[in-house]
């Protein structure tokens, strides 16, 4: 053991030497190492930090949750597509079927999307914005979380009054510093009055639901105030919540019962509806997170590969200047495995050396980029551990070689030399 640990400390100063003693030569060498390590890192980074952004923007739609559509989410051909779009958009009567009906969700919500078009209050108006008729469990099961005031109570619901919620960025653009609560604004041609301001969404490289942008009014009075019920191009959703202890495929069994008995559809035909899941999503970006780190490993596999050759080389050329001195200590009785593990560790530490570089860069890197474009870029701790492998990997089967070479020199040839 003692002997071991010896040689891993020979191998180090060694190591350290060729860094000192030839330092253009170990740096050009190294340069393939740290390039290759960068190369597939950063893009590994990239693709884990983008896939993380993306399923946490998606996370808001809720794991437990049914989005009853016409439209599969998943992947479909042209005649698929075409088929789902002869299909009824859901409505209230669906919502309220699934409601009374559906014994496995703890609730159900239907929401209709129109635009609020011009958004006053006194002389400051905002353009572009969107508004949400939402029934009364809205909240809950997007888990809104509101800065100031509140949702829509019972009465306010049920008679459809003239009550809003504004958006984080809404309520900023209209009233600055000023509390909106109990102000009056102008929105859809009618006058509401706020009762709550939703928190900060913030920015999310994806976001399903721009909920900084919306207002919110109840469902009852959004039917008052525009054509929800006849419009066929406003867009509607219904959503369902599992309760507790009980899966999405049993909540989907239900559905489906209910659904097909709402429109009532003969036991042999299709669908005319959709169940989709936050699943569906997140295989499909799997997938394609998955074929992006392939692409890393191929993009970093050709400089990691011009590395391992450069690492070879000065290991050769290691082996070429200290020959008589493996030859002494041959000669004294060094055995072949000594010799070779003290090349191939003196291999692998300055792999490790241009890995610890790359790394560095790929930190770096991430820092810029995020500063940069506003969105979080790291470098995992499961990357780093990635990167360190790989350069051991290459240390060993770039110094395999050499050290055997030197292994297998004939110490009275070797000290002649």
């Amino acid at each position: 053991m003692l002997l071991i640990v010896k040689v891993i400390w020979e191998s180090i100063r060694q190591a350290f030497q060729q860094l000192l003693g030839n330092k253009l030569r170990t740096f050009l060498s190294l340069l393939g190492i740290t390039i290759g390590i960068w190369c597939v890192i950063s893009v590994m980074s990239a693709v884990d930090s983008l896939e993380y952004s993306v399923k946490e923007s998606f996370e808001q739609l809720g794991e437990d949750v049914i989005y009853v559509d016409k439209y599969d989410w998943g992947p479909k051909t042209e005649e698929e597509f075409l088929r789902q779009r002869r299909r009824p958009r859901p409505d209230f009567a669906d919502y309220r079927a699934i409601e009374d009906n559906v014994g496995t969700a703890e609730i159900a919500t239907y929401s209709v999307f129109f635009s609020s078009k011009l958004i006053e209050w006194r002389s400051n108006n905002i353009n572009g914005t969107f508004a949400i008729g939402a029934t009364k469990d809205y909240a809950e099961i997007f888990n809104l979380k509101f800065e100031k005031g509140r949702y829509f109570n019972n009465t306010e619901y049920t008679n459809g009054l003239p009550r809003v919620i504004l958006g984080h960025s809404v309520a900023e653009g209209l009233f600055g510093g000023i509390d909106p609560i109990g102000k009056t604004v102008k929105a859809v041609g009618r006058k509401m009055q706020v009762i709550g301001v939703l928190e900060k969404q913030g920015e999310t490289l994806f976001t399903p639901i721009p909920f900084d942008q919306c207002v919110i009014v109840s469902y009852p009075y959004a039917i008052r105030i525009t054509n929800a019920k006849t419009n066929k191009y406003m867009g509607r959703s219904i959503n369902v919540k599992a309760r507790n202890g009980i899966s999405l495929e049993n909540l989907k069994d239900d559905i489906y019962g209910v659904l097909r008995a709402r429109r009532k559809l003969k036991p042999k035909e299709k669908n005319n509806f959709a169940l989709n899941s936050l699943s569906i999503i997140n295989n499909a970006l799997s997938s394609v997170f998955s074929q992006l780190s392939t692409a890393s490993w191929i993009i970093g596999g050709f400089a990691m590969l011009v590395g391992m050759f450069s690492v070879a080389n000065i290991m050769f050329v290691s082996v070429k200047e200290r020959t008589n001195l493996i030859g002494i200590k041959k000669a004294i009785g060094a055995k072949k495995y000594i010799i070779l593990l003290e090349f191939l560790i003196e291999s692998v530490i300055l792999c490790i050396i241009g890995g610890a570089l790359g790394l560095l860069f790929v930190y770096l890197a991430a820092k810029a980029a995020t500063s940069i474009f506003g969105y979080t870029i790291f470098l995992s701790f499961k990357n780093i551990l990635v990167g360190v492998g790989v350069s051991i990997l290459t240390g060993l089967i770039s110094g395999i070689i050499p050290a055997s070479q030197a292994a297998n020199m004939d110490p009275v040839e070797a000290m002649r030399a």
